[in-house]
Protein backbone atom coordinates (compact mmCIF):
# COMPACT_ATOMS: atom_id res chain seq x y z
CA UNK A 1 0.00 0.00 0.00
CA UNK A 2 1.54 3.44 -0.97
CA UNK A 3 1.22 6.82 0.51
CA UNK A 4 0.43 9.65 -1.62
CA UNK A 5 1.02 13.34 0.39
CA UNK A 6 -0.08 16.29 -1.70
CA UNK A 7 1.10 19.73 -1.58
CA UNK A 8 0.71 21.76 0.62
CA UNK A 9 1.12 25.49 2.68
CA UNK A 10 2.83 25.71 5.19
CA UNK A 11 0.29 27.86 8.09
CA UNK A 12 1.96 30.58 9.30
CA UNK A 13 1.12 32.00 13.20
CA UNK A 14 2.99 34.99 14.62
CA UNK A 15 4.21 35.04 17.82
CA UNK A 16 4.87 38.44 18.93
CA UNK A 17 3.18 39.03 22.20
CA UNK A 18 1.21 36.67 24.84
CA UNK A 19 -2.23 37.08 23.34
CA UNK A 20 -1.11 35.34 20.94
CA UNK A 21 -0.09 31.83 22.96
CA UNK A 22 -3.99 31.45 23.01
CA UNK A 23 -4.56 31.69 19.11
CA UNK A 24 -2.03 29.04 18.76
CA UNK A 25 -2.62 26.65 21.41
CA UNK A 26 -6.62 27.17 19.91
CA UNK A 27 -5.50 26.76 16.14
CA UNK A 28 -2.95 23.84 16.69
CA UNK A 29 -5.68 21.88 18.88
CA UNK A 30 -8.80 22.76 16.00
CA UNK A 31 -6.37 21.51 13.29
CA UNK A 32 -5.37 18.10 15.15
CA UNK A 33 -8.96 17.42 15.46
CA UNK A 34 -9.51 18.05 11.73
CA UNK A 35 -6.76 15.10 11.29
CA UNK A 36 -8.89 12.84 13.44
CA UNK A 37 -7.03 13.50 16.74
CA UNK A 38 -9.68 13.07 19.95
CA UNK A 39 -10.20 14.49 22.70
CA UNK A 40 -7.15 13.35 24.53
CA UNK A 41 -4.57 13.77 21.74
CA UNK A 42 -5.33 17.33 20.59
CA UNK A 43 -5.02 18.21 24.36
CA UNK A 44 -1.40 17.64 23.88
CA UNK A 45 -0.94 18.79 20.45
CA UNK A 46 -2.55 22.25 22.23
CA UNK A 47 0.19 22.08 25.20
CA UNK A 48 3.20 21.44 22.56
CA UNK A 49 1.96 24.49 20.73
CA UNK A 50 1.69 26.72 24.09
CA UNK A 51 5.04 25.68 25.01
CA UNK A 52 6.55 26.09 21.34
CA UNK A 53 4.91 29.50 21.46
CA UNK A 54 6.14 30.62 25.35
CA UNK A 55 9.57 29.89 24.20
CA UNK A 56 9.72 32.06 21.70
CA UNK A 57 8.72 35.23 23.41
CA UNK A 58 10.98 34.13 26.32
CA UNK A 59 14.33 33.38 24.30
CA UNK A 60 13.30 35.74 20.96
CA UNK A 61 10.78 38.13 22.11
CA UNK A 62 9.07 37.31 18.44
CA UNK A 63 8.94 34.53 16.08
CA UNK A 64 6.45 31.85 14.31
CA UNK A 65 4.69 28.99 14.91
CA UNK A 66 4.63 26.47 12.02
CA UNK A 67 2.10 24.24 11.19
CA UNK A 68 1.16 21.40 8.67
CA UNK A 69 0.27 18.01 8.02
CA UNK A 70 2.59 15.55 8.01
CA UNK A 71 0.83 13.23 5.79
CA UNK A 72 0.79 10.44 7.41
CA UNK A 73 -1.68 10.69 10.22
CA UNK A 74 0.51 13.80 12.13
CA UNK A 75 0.35 17.29 13.28
CA UNK A 76 4.35 18.72 12.75
CA UNK A 77 4.36 22.21 14.53
CA UNK A 78 7.99 24.37 13.94
CA UNK A 79 8.65 27.36 15.96
CA UNK A 80 11.53 29.19 14.63
CA UNK A 81 12.90 32.86 15.47
CA UNK A 82 15.79 34.84 14.49
CA UNK A 83 16.90 35.07 18.23
CA UNK A 84 20.32 34.60 19.95
CA UNK A 85 19.75 30.86 20.81
CA UNK A 86 19.90 28.88 23.93
CA UNK A 87 21.39 25.50 24.92
CA UNK A 88 19.02 22.97 23.92
CA UNK A 89 20.65 19.93 25.37
CA UNK A 90 20.03 22.08 29.22
CA UNK A 91 16.95 22.93 28.53
CA UNK A 92 15.84 19.28 28.35
CA UNK A 93 16.85 18.64 31.91
CA UNK A 94 14.19 19.26 34.38
CA UNK A 95 14.35 21.64 36.15
CA UNK A 96 16.42 23.92 34.59
CA UNK A 97 15.31 26.62 32.52
CA UNK A 98 17.41 28.83 30.13
CA UNK A 99 14.39 32.13 30.66
CA UNK A 100 13.67 32.24 34.13
CA UNK A 101 10.85 29.74 34.37
CA UNK A 102 10.16 26.37 36.46
CA UNK A 103 12.02 24.43 33.44
CA UNK A 104 9.11 22.62 31.82
CA UNK A 105 8.82 23.66 28.65
CA UNK A 106 11.52 22.01 26.28
CA UNK A 107 11.31 18.78 28.79
CA UNK A 108 7.84 18.88 28.24
CA UNK A 109 7.49 18.84 24.23
CA UNK A 110 10.28 16.12 24.44
CA UNK A 111 7.93 14.06 26.17
CA UNK A 112 4.48 14.69 24.72
CA UNK A 113 5.94 14.46 20.85
CA UNK A 114 7.14 11.48 18.79
CA UNK A 115 9.07 12.97 16.96
CA UNK A 116 11.25 16.15 18.73
CA UNK A 117 14.46 17.78 17.60
CA UNK A 118 16.11 21.73 17.99
CA UNK A 119 18.99 23.11 16.70
CA UNK A 120 19.91 26.74 17.53
CA UNK A 121 22.78 29.10 17.04
CA UNK A 122 23.60 32.67 16.78
CA UNK A 123 20.96 33.17 14.07
CA UNK A 124 18.55 31.92 15.82
CA UNK A 125 16.41 28.42 16.80
CA UNK A 126 14.00 26.44 15.52
CA UNK A 127 12.37 23.56 17.53
CA UNK A 128 10.64 20.96 16.22
CA UNK A 129 7.74 18.60 17.51
CA UNK A 130 5.27 16.22 15.74
CA UNK A 131 2.67 14.47 16.94
CA UNK A 132 0.35 11.29 16.52
CA UNK A 133 -2.33 9.79 17.74
CA UNK A 134 -1.38 7.59 20.82
CA UNK A 135 -2.94 4.31 19.36
CA UNK A 136 -1.05 5.48 16.15
CA UNK A 137 2.46 3.17 15.03
CA UNK A 138 3.27 4.94 11.65
CA UNK A 139 6.75 5.23 11.58
CA UNK A 140 8.34 8.82 11.17
CA UNK A 141 8.99 9.57 7.72
CA UNK A 142 11.93 11.53 7.43
CA UNK A 143 10.86 14.58 5.36
CA UNK A 144 10.20 18.06 5.97
CA UNK A 145 8.64 21.02 3.57
CA UNK A 146 8.54 24.48 4.00
CA UNK A 147 6.04 26.02 1.58
CA UNK A 148 4.72 29.67 1.53
CA UNK A 149 2.66 32.09 -1.21
CA UNK A 150 4.04 35.28 -1.75
CA UNK A 151 2.72 38.18 0.82
CA UNK A 152 0.44 35.10 2.07
CA UNK A 153 -1.93 34.79 -0.92
CA UNK A 154 -4.57 32.31 -1.32
CA UNK A 155 -3.03 30.83 -4.42
CA UNK A 156 0.26 30.01 -4.53
CA UNK A 157 2.20 28.97 -7.69
CA UNK A 158 4.57 26.06 -6.07
CA UNK A 159 3.60 22.90 -5.90
CA UNK A 160 5.19 19.55 -4.94
CA UNK A 161 4.14 16.14 -4.21
CA UNK A 162 5.60 13.04 -2.33
CA UNK A 163 4.63 9.35 -3.23
CA UNK A 164 5.90 6.92 -0.99
CA UNK A 165 6.02 2.85 -1.66
CA UNK A 166 7.71 0.25 0.22
CA UNK A 167 11.39 0.89 -0.38
CA UNK A 168 11.36 3.62 -2.78
CA UNK A 169 9.82 7.22 -3.09
CA UNK A 170 8.80 9.65 -5.95
CA UNK A 171 8.64 13.35 -5.84
CA UNK A 172 8.41 16.85 -7.79
CA UNK A 173 8.52 20.04 -7.38
CA UNK A 174 7.13 22.55 -10.14
CA UNK A 175 7.09 26.49 -10.42
CA UNK A 176 3.98 27.91 -12.28
CA UNK A 177 5.37 31.12 -13.99
CA UNK A 178 5.08 33.62 -11.92
CA UNK A 179 2.69 33.85 -8.91
CA UNK A 180 -0.88 33.77 -8.15
CA UNK A 181 -4.28 31.73 -9.36
CA UNK A 182 -2.71 31.00 -12.76
CA UNK A 183 0.61 29.77 -11.56
CA UNK A 184 -0.97 27.76 -9.27
CA UNK A 185 -3.55 26.17 -12.12
CA UNK A 186 0.13 25.69 -13.73
CA UNK A 187 1.93 23.44 -10.65
CA UNK A 188 -0.82 22.37 -9.62
CA UNK A 189 -2.00 20.21 -13.04
CA UNK A 190 1.57 18.92 -13.10
CA UNK A 191 0.85 17.97 -9.34
CA UNK A 192 -2.06 15.90 -10.51
CA UNK A 193 -0.77 14.32 -13.87
CA UNK A 194 2.37 13.44 -10.94
CA UNK A 195 -0.09 11.66 -8.35
CA UNK A 196 -1.61 9.14 -11.13
CA UNK A 197 1.87 7.84 -12.15
CA UNK A 198 4.97 9.17 -9.91
CA UNK A 199 7.07 5.95 -10.35
CA UNK A 200 7.05 5.73 -14.64
CA UNK A 201 10.02 6.89 -16.23
CA UNK A 202 10.85 10.07 -15.45
CA UNK A 203 11.43 10.77 -19.23
CA UNK A 204 7.71 9.92 -20.05
CA UNK A 205 6.45 11.28 -16.55
CA UNK A 206 7.80 14.68 -17.68
CA UNK A 207 6.14 14.21 -20.91
CA UNK A 208 2.38 13.56 -19.58
CA UNK A 209 3.04 16.47 -17.44
CA UNK A 210 3.67 18.77 -20.28
CA UNK A 211 1.04 17.18 -22.25
CA UNK A 212 -1.58 17.86 -18.74
CA UNK A 213 -0.31 21.48 -18.67
CA UNK A 214 -0.88 22.61 -22.41
CA UNK A 215 -3.56 24.80 -21.58
CA UNK A 216 -1.79 26.29 -18.36
CA UNK A 217 0.93 29.16 -18.65
CA UNK A 218 3.47 26.53 -17.64
CA UNK A 219 5.68 25.98 -15.23
CA UNK A 220 9.86 24.69 -13.85
CA UNK A 221 9.69 21.41 -12.55
CA UNK A 222 11.95 18.46 -11.71
CA UNK A 223 11.11 14.94 -10.52
CA UNK A 224 13.00 12.66 -8.43
CA UNK A 225 12.85 9.23 -8.02
CA UNK A 226 14.74 7.13 -5.41
CA UNK A 227 14.98 3.37 -4.83
CA UNK A 228 16.35 2.31 -1.85
CA UNK A 229 17.28 -1.35 -2.85
CA UNK A 230 19.24 0.04 -5.76
CA UNK A 231 20.92 2.80 -4.17
CA UNK A 232 20.18 5.23 -6.88
CA UNK A 233 18.64 8.40 -7.48
CA UNK A 234 17.31 9.66 -10.90
CA UNK A 235 16.56 13.58 -11.10
CA UNK A 236 15.19 15.05 -14.05
CA UNK A 237 14.38 19.11 -14.00
CA UNK A 238 13.21 21.46 -16.81
CA UNK A 239 13.72 24.54 -15.81
CA UNK A 240 14.89 26.49 -12.85
CA UNK A 241 14.20 24.72 -9.91
CA UNK A 242 17.39 24.06 -7.60
CA UNK A 243 18.35 20.72 -6.45
CA UNK A 244 21.25 19.23 -4.03
CA UNK A 245 22.56 16.03 -2.77
CA UNK A 246 23.89 16.42 0.60
CA UNK A 247 26.70 14.09 2.13
CA UNK A 248 28.70 13.72 4.71
CA UNK A 249 31.63 15.00 3.29
CA UNK A 250 30.34 16.68 0.04
CA UNK A 251 27.51 18.13 -1.75
CA UNK A 252 27.04 18.61 -5.29
CA UNK A 253 24.52 20.84 -7.32
CA UNK A 254 21.42 18.65 -9.69
CA UNK A 255 21.67 19.77 -13.27
CA UNK A 256 17.93 20.80 -14.80
CA UNK A 257 17.61 21.48 -18.89
CA UNK A 258 16.12 25.10 -19.95
CA UNK A 259 12.48 24.80 -20.77
CA UNK A 260 8.90 25.03 -19.49
CA UNK A 261 6.28 22.19 -18.84
CA UNK A 262 3.55 22.91 -20.49
CA UNK A 263 4.78 25.37 -22.88
CA UNK A 264 8.00 24.10 -24.78
CA UNK A 265 10.80 22.09 -24.04
CA UNK A 266 13.36 19.51 -25.68
CA UNK A 267 13.38 16.30 -24.47
CA UNK A 268 13.66 15.90 -20.53
CA UNK A 269 17.44 14.40 -19.80
CA UNK A 270 17.69 12.28 -16.16
CA UNK A 271 20.80 12.57 -14.47
CA UNK A 272 21.51 9.48 -11.95
CA UNK A 273 23.37 9.38 -9.03
CA UNK A 274 25.00 5.96 -7.39
CA UNK A 275 25.66 5.32 -4.12
CA UNK A 276 23.34 7.87 -2.64
CA UNK A 277 22.07 6.32 0.78
CA UNK A 278 22.03 8.16 3.84
CA UNK A 279 22.70 11.80 2.16
CA UNK A 280 19.88 14.24 1.78
CA UNK A 281 17.69 15.57 -1.51
CA UNK A 282 16.63 19.31 -1.06
CA UNK A 283 14.85 20.53 -3.84
CA UNK A 284 13.26 24.57 -3.97
CA UNK A 285 11.79 26.67 -5.88
CA UNK A 286 13.87 29.74 -7.13
CA UNK A 287 11.59 31.87 -4.32
CA UNK A 288 15.08 31.04 -2.50
CA UNK A 289 18.29 32.16 -2.68
CA UNK A 290 20.59 29.50 -4.48
CA UNK A 291 24.37 30.67 -2.50
CA UNK A 292 23.56 29.12 0.85
CA UNK A 293 25.86 25.90 2.38
CA UNK A 294 24.81 23.68 4.78
CA UNK A 295 28.67 23.64 6.35
CA UNK A 296 28.08 27.31 7.74
CA UNK A 297 25.40 25.30 10.25
CA UNK A 298 27.25 23.11 11.77
CA UNK A 299 25.27 19.76 12.60
CA UNK A 300 21.99 21.05 10.92
CA UNK A 301 22.84 18.33 8.05
CA UNK A 302 22.39 15.51 10.90
CA UNK A 303 18.99 17.02 12.43
CA UNK A 304 15.43 16.42 11.11
CA UNK A 305 15.13 17.27 7.17
CA UNK A 306 12.02 19.65 8.83
CA UNK A 307 14.08 21.77 10.72
CA UNK A 308 16.29 22.08 7.85
CA UNK A 309 13.88 22.94 5.19
CA UNK A 310 12.60 25.87 8.08
CA UNK A 311 15.73 27.10 8.69
CA UNK A 312 16.77 27.67 4.78
CA UNK A 313 13.18 29.03 3.82
CA UNK A 314 13.56 31.45 6.89
CA UNK A 315 17.28 32.76 6.14
CA UNK A 316 17.04 32.22 2.08
CA UNK A 317 14.12 33.82 1.37
CA UNK A 318 13.77 36.05 -1.35
CA UNK A 319 10.86 37.42 -0.32
CA UNK A 320 9.69 38.44 -3.86
CA UNK A 321 7.84 34.92 -5.42
CA UNK A 322 6.41 31.65 -3.66
CA UNK A 323 9.07 29.98 -2.21
CA UNK A 324 9.22 26.01 -1.77
CA UNK A 325 11.84 23.97 0.30
CA UNK A 326 11.90 20.29 0.14
CA UNK A 327 14.36 18.01 2.04
CA UNK A 328 14.45 14.25 2.46
CA UNK A 329 16.73 11.64 3.98
CA UNK A 330 17.74 9.37 1.65
CA UNK A 331 16.13 5.66 3.49
CA UNK A 332 13.96 3.11 2.94
CA UNK A 333 10.63 4.28 3.61
CA UNK A 334 7.78 2.27 4.57
CA UNK A 335 4.98 2.55 2.34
Amino acid sequence: MGLNIPSALTQVLLIEDTSQIGHARRTAQQFSQSLGFDETDAGRVALVATELASNILKHATHGELHLRATGNGGVEMIAIDRGQGFDINSGLVDGFSTGGTQGIGLGAISRLAQVFDAYADQRGAAILARLTPRAVTTPDIRYGVSQHSLHNDPHCGDAWHLAIEPGRFSVMMADGLGHGEYAEQAARAGEEVFAQSAFVDSTVLMNDMHVGMNSTRGAAMAVAQYDAVADTLRFTGVGNIGGSLIGPDKSRGLASHPGIIGVQFRKAQPFDYAQVANQLLILYSDGLQSRWNLSDYPGLVHRHPALIAAILHRDFCRGRDDVTVFVIALEAIDG
